[in-house]
């Protein structure tokens, strides 16, 4: 009888221990109820909870991540756009994400997706594909300050895929082309209006130094010179026709 009881005794000590002892990781904290009020955050370690009076919640401190679908965007100047992108996140307080929201995982991903379309509706197509950090860091910086009432701390966004229509790929391959078609004719220009100063500069100085201005018949003289396919006629000096 003595044996029995002393087995039992014992299980009872093994079922107290399994239920009052618990081992927290480094990464893992332990959110304590004491009769269903909070009263505080242990770990790590070795935490001892009264079985029956105490209840403890687990939550993984380490850094997660939220694929955010592909959203389907209008840009600021009327381009249909979907676009997907990553998000990194830790807990940073414990208690805020167990009290303050029943699923902190899917609040912050279901956030994550309206803050995208928000941030992203308000810049033009142009932005979105050449200012993808600018636009990461605007989109965090407005998700980290909704998520802290939940303990969550928002530490990157990265935009993952810029989808744009084929049609509208098209439309902007001829934007791109009638672009430089009108760059092109612009530098042209400014070419023509450089060398047509420069030219005007040089007959002004060559019409105020008439030495100049024979050595410069000289230097043209030679060069047709050099080409014996042409045929020259020099014009004769008008002071010699005048002493004939």
């Amino acid at each position: 009888m003595g044996i029995g009881f002393g087995a039992f005794f014992a299980v009872l000590i093994l079922i107290f221990l399994g239920s009052a002892l618990r081992v927290m990781r480094e990464y893992e904290r332990g959110v304590v109820y004491t009769l269903g009020r909070y009263t505080g955050a242990k770990g790590p370690g070795l935490v001892i909870l009264l079985p029956v009076v105490q209840q403890m919640v687990r939550v993984d401190l380490r850094v997660r991540t939220i694929d955010v679908p592909s959203q389907d965007i209008i840009s600021k100047d009327n381009i249909s756009v979907k676009v997907s992108a990553v998000v990194y996140y830790r807990v940073i307080s414990p208690d805020k994400s167990v009290n303050n929201v029943a699923d902190f995982m899917r609040a912050t991903s279901e956030l994550a997706q309206t803050t995208l379309r928000e941030v992203l509706g308000k810049h033009d197509l142009d932005e979105m594909l050449t200012e993808r950090d600018k636009l990461s860091t605007a989109i965090r910086e407005l998700l980290d300050s909704q998520t802290d009432q939940w303990g969550i701390k928002v530490s990157n966004v990265a935009l993952k895929h810029i989808d744009i229509a084929e049609s509208m790929i098209r439309a902007i391959g001829r934007q791109a082309e009638a672009e430089r078609e009108r760059r092109a004719k612009i530098i042209s220009a400014e070419g023509e209006m450089q060398a047509a100063d420069k030219l005007v500069e040089a007959a002004r100085k060559l019409a105020g130094e008439p030495t100049a201005l024979q050595l410069r018949y000289l230097s043209a003289f030679q060069d047709i010179a050099n080409d014996k396919t042409n045929t020259i006629i020099l014009p004769m000096p008008m002071e010699l026709m005048k002493k004939l």
